[in-house]
């Protein structure tokens, strides 16, 4: 019963990680604006949005004492931090330039299935063929729609480049959450956030003041830039890496079955995009996939133990 309410918790803050996760695409999307609006830099929102979360983040650190990471904990966190804090938001950042946020929404649809493979090979939890079928599927009903998209605007049945730098985030995304998990028992899921953040000041303090804007940037898009630091980059993993943590990676990785739904809402009030058919539709066929694909997912096993940090004596 313990473990059952415990699991029960781990899925709940998922769903509210993945709400707040879910409403980066279109905040990223009006802050990067378009090719024919340009405003923020991909390289500006990666290095400013990382550095504002590292800001936070020591002030955190510093208020509750933590100590510092073990050398056992410090692989698994720079793993996340490559992961979490520069290629997801870096290829997405890039990719939303080109792309409307709907469209990116359809390819977060994989974002279960990469995590849960990730979390298997990570953390050695088993899956059967079944689960790896559906993985299959998923991917390639993705790519279906990307060479749709590609056959409308008149490019040939081909892959965009923006296409293959949403399937880089959904890779990045899935590598940061699962070695975030990782070390989240031990350190718990606040400090692990905060110590990804401040290991990317020493080069997102400088990367975000060497690409400044020089022209008139719209306040939307700055706006749009400090939920991505505050809530996208720190306090959504707060509840995120605490639910995968609880309920397991591969079982919790699930819930991210509604972050298209919410991306795909969040964007038409926010940017006033129009809700296609063949979006919702593609959409829908992913997820119905990767619900598919958790029945074959198996039990979550307990993430490895690595030995805590000594804490000084007071």
């Amino acid at each position: 019963m313990q473990r059952m309410k415990k699991e029960t918790r781990g899925l709940w803050l998922g769903v509210l990680g993945v709400a707040v996760f879910a409403v980066t695409l279109p905040m990223t999307r009006l802050a990067t604006g378009s090719v024919q609006d340009p405003q923020l830099s991909a390289w500006f929102i990666t290095f400013a949005r990382a550095a504002l979360a590292g800001g936070l983040s020591l002030v955190f650190l510093g208020l509750t004492r933590s100590p510092r990471p073990t050398p056992a904990q410090r692989k698994p966190l720079a793993l996340a931090m490559l992961g979490n804090a520069v290629g997801f938001p870096l290829c997405l950042g890039l990719a939303l330039r080109h792309v409307t946020s709907g469209h990116a929404a359809v390819f977060t649809a994989l974002l279960p299935l990469a995590t849960a493979a990730i979390a298997a090979a990570v953390l050695h939890q088993r899956a059967r063929l079944g689960f790896w079928v559906c993985a299959a599927l998923g991917a390639l009903l993705v790519m279906a729609f990307s060479l749709l998209r590609a056959a409308q605007h008149a490019q040939g049945f081909t892959l965009e480049w923006a296409d293959l730098l949403l399937l880089g985030a959904i890779g990045s995304a899935a590598v940061g959450y699962v070695y975030g998990a990782q070390v989240t028992p031990q350190l718990g899921a606040e400090r692990v956030i905060c110590w990804v953040c401040v290991m990317t000041l020493p080069f997102s303090v400088p990367g975000a003041l060497l690409n400044w804007p020089t022209g008139e940037i719209h306040t939307a898009s700055w706006l749009a830039l400090c939920y991505v630091g505050v809530f996208s980059m720190w306090a959504g993993f707060f509840a995120w890496y605490r639910g995968l943590a609880l309920g397991g990676a591969l079982r919790v990785s699930q819930v991210q079955l509604l972050q298209p739904f919410f991306s795909i809402l969040a964007a038409v009030p926010l940017l006033g995009e129009v809700l296609e058919p063949v979006t919702l539709g593609f959409a829908l066929g992913v997820v119905a996939l990767v619900f598919l694909g958790k029945r074959f997912a198996g039990t979550a096993a307990t993430a490895p133990v690595i030995p805590a940090p000594a804490r000084a004596a007071p």
